[in-house]
């Protein structure tokens, strides 16, 4: 992932989070960050959608396990009024099913909390700059729990023509896309223009027949296409 110090900008966080010990603990970790900050803070949905509303920071860390209104829910509910916010989803090792269903909410990043601050920081960035991310543990679950569909349509240049096809560029740039790469990042790794990348991203999604960068990964790592 891109490092924090490669963008001069600085990211605006709301937490979503019921617990006060962890939302002051996320907030003292990422403000020590010179790049981050958070702005704003919520016990539960209702109120951290408002303050949404009003803020319009770049990214939010969404608890799942919120009171009242599901994180799953608010998420919905902020990309419906906001669909430009970058939502990060944060759970816990019990929540998996819920992760299950969260997968497909249009969220950018799938962080169990147990992740070290330094990772957190740079996922948000990563995440603030149009990457998506998934936990390892959470892949290793979604692998492991979800079981492939009756038809893998899936193609390379050394598996022969499926239904869906995949050139070997294409192949590249989703095992790129897994890793959490931004356009940017990937038009500099494969040596193409931004334009190019994002070309190539949007013909993979077309090809998946997912809605976005997080769901392509989803798909990618369940059914062994990178």
């Amino acid at each position: 992932m891109e490092s924090i110090a490669e963008t001069n900008k600085i990211t605006q966080i709301v937490l979503v989070e019921d617990y006060k010990l962890t939302r002051v603990g996320l907030r003292m970790a990422l403000n020590e960050f010179d790049k981050l900050e958070v702005v704003g803070e919520a016990e539960d949905a209702e109120t951290g959608i408002e303050l949404i509303k009003k803020l319009k920071p770049d990214v939010v860390l969404m608890d799942l396990g919120l009171p009242g209104m599901s994180g799953l829910e608010a998420t919905q509910k902020v990309l419906e009024f906001a669909p430009e916010t970058k939502i990060i989803i944060l759970t816990s090792h019990g929540q998996e099913e819920e992760v299950l269903a969260a997968l497909g909410t249009g969220a950018k990043a799938y962080c169990l909390k147990d992740i070290a601050p330094e990772t957190l920081a740079l996922v948000i960035q990563n995440v603030a700059l149009g990457g998506c991310w998934l936990d390892p543990n959470i892949a290793d679950y979604v692998l492991n729990t979800l079981p492939a569909p009756e038809n893998l349509d899936f193609f390379s240049s050394n598996s022969g023509v499926q239904k869906v096809q995949l050139t070997e560029r294409e192949v590249e740039v989703l095992r790129l896309l897994v890793k959490g790469k931004s356009n940017t990042e990937i038009a500099k790794e494969l040596i193409v223009s931004v334009h190019t990348a994002k070309a190539h991203v949007c013909s993979i999604l077309q090809k998946l027949c997912v809605d976005d960068r997080v769901q392509a990964a989803v798909r990618a790592v369940r059914e062994h296409l990178v």
